[in-house]
């Protein structure tokens, strides 16, 4: 199977899966970069935490990321400004910033550097597109430049330059949040996985059938568990991204972010003594090919043509649920539910919104005003897009789940609804087109909302 270049140093953090029924204050799922950040503020203020993962910490999303700390998510901020008004894209933009600012305050410069984000285009058609994204900067007095050039090899007709970001190493910076939040009193357990979710009470079950009772419980697993209450189930589509790390000789100043398609990401990394360049390439639907060995090449062939790169050490893939309108969806689960609190639909841009889904969901809970909790509120969606959302996405499970059982029908079931998976060829994993989760070679769960293993004996 493919790995990550950031989980080539392993390190566990729970000795033991949790192996007996309790009680807490507030109990998380997940052990990816939202699920911590929110236990490191809540143990911070005295609140007793318990943060629940079904796999390893940090072997999910967050392991499978770029890495990069930025509040510049694409050409959105024009988009943003269309539809929820100048206030709420600046606000946007202010609250990953100071995410941005937060990560700076608690780790060092090996974890950390400054970068410059960058947009590109390689066409002349989207110049105007970038135009309309610098005019957004300058409405929202965001600081940057247009038209620079880049360092990276491609012939660019325009970019769009953020000043003032970051790039991290993921995994190294989620472990010395948990190193924090284990000091402060909060409790991790790895291969803990959630079989039942009660809201009611609230309390959560083990597949080992221990329980953990709560007063609040964060969904914090990158496709939520409970999916049905706000109808999470229809407003998320799931896409996922290819990726390759190759050495080079010297670092970017930047990192870089086409819009054209097939769209291309790239930045890069110090591992010890070595640099490597990390470039990423398109995205499909969740689970709608099995030859992503396609994937891989086109950007293997561009790394040898263009980066002049003698050899491919490591690539994976990465998951990303969307919400329909860009913006995530982190709060109260729903008004009949105020003690249950959800993190999802960062699209690719998890690594900054997570650090703002811990602030605002720890506030919440805490009662502390937070000035992004209506932004990113799940009900922040209009009737409208979500309707479309859920026609496109319902009607897509529709046709996946039917037509699954004429074309695939010796493959194995999808244990989240039924759907029949598809077989990974590059990445070895059944992956499910219907809702994204996706099984390892044996069975076993990788991601979500799935929480048992595929029958592999039929």
């Amino acid at each position: 199977m493919n790995s990550s270049i950031w989980l080539q140093n392993k390190r566990s953090y729970a000795k033991s899966p949790l192996e007996e029924s309790i009680q807490t204050d507030v109990c998380i799922i997940g052990g990816g970069l939202s699920g911590i950040m929110t236990a490191y503020h809540l143990a911070k203020a005295g609140k007793e935490v318990v943060v629940l993962e079904g796999n390893s910490l940090l072997h999910g999303a967050t392991g499978h990321s770029t890495g990069k700390l930025t509040a510049q998510h694409g050409p959105v901020y024009q988009s943003i400004i269309e539809k929820f008004g100048q206030e709420a894209a600046l606000l946007y933009y202010e609250l990953n910033q100071k995410a941005i600012s937060t990560a700076l305050d608690l780790v060092d410069s090996s974890i950390i550097q400054p970068a410059t984000s960058f947009l590109y285009t390689l066409e002349g058609q989207n110049i105007k597109k970038l135009e309309d994204e610098w005019a957004a900067y300058k409405q929202l007095h965001i600081p940057g430049t247009f038209g620079e050039k880049g360092e990276i090899p491609y012939e660019m007709k325009a970019s769009v330059a953020m000043l003032d970001q970051a790039q991290i190493h993921p995994v190294l910076f989620g472990q010395r949040i948990i190193d924090m939040a284990i000091k402060a009193g909060a409790k991790f357990y790895e291969n803990s996985r959630v079989a039942h979710i009660n809201v009611s009470k609230p309390y959560v079950e083990l597949e080992n059938n221990h329980t953990v009772h709560c007063k609040e419980l964060v969904i914090c697993s990158h496709y939520p568990l409970e999916a049905i209450i706000g109808l999470q189930l229809i407003k998320l589509k799931v896409n996922r991204s290819y990726m390759i790390a190759f050495k080079c000789s010297e670092p970017y100043s930047g990192q870089y972010l086409s819009i054209d398609q097939p769209n291309r990401s790239v930045r890069t990394v110090q591992i010890d003594d070595d640099y490597y360049t990390l470039l990423v390439g398109s995205s499909q639907r969740a689970g709608s090919s099995s030859n992503t060995n396609i994937f891989y090449e086109a950007i293997e062939n561009e790394a040898y043509g263009n980066f002049a790169a003698s050899d491919i050490q490591y690539k994976w893939s990465a998951q990303d649920p969307e919400t329909p309108d860009l913006l995530p969806y982190v709060g109260q689960i729903s008004s009949g539910h105020p003690n249950i609190w959800l993190a999802t639909g960062f699209r690719k841009w998890g690594i900054s919104n997570s650090l703002v889904a811990g602030q605002i969901v720890s506030d919440g809970i805490l009662g502390r005003p937070n000035s992004g909790i209506d932004l990113y509120s799940p009900k922040h969606t209009s009737i409208g897009d979500a309707l479309l959302q859920a026609l496109k996405v319902g009607g897509q499970t529709v046709i996946d789940l039917v037509g699954g059982y004429v074309t695939r029908s010796s493959m194995p079931r999808c244990t989240h609804l039924g759907c029949k998976t598809r077989w990974n060829e590059a990445d070895e994993t059944w992956d499910c087109p219907c809702h994204g989760s996706r099984f390892a070679k044996d069975g076993s769960v990788l991601e979500g909302p799935a929480v048992k293993p595929l029958n592999l004996k039929k």
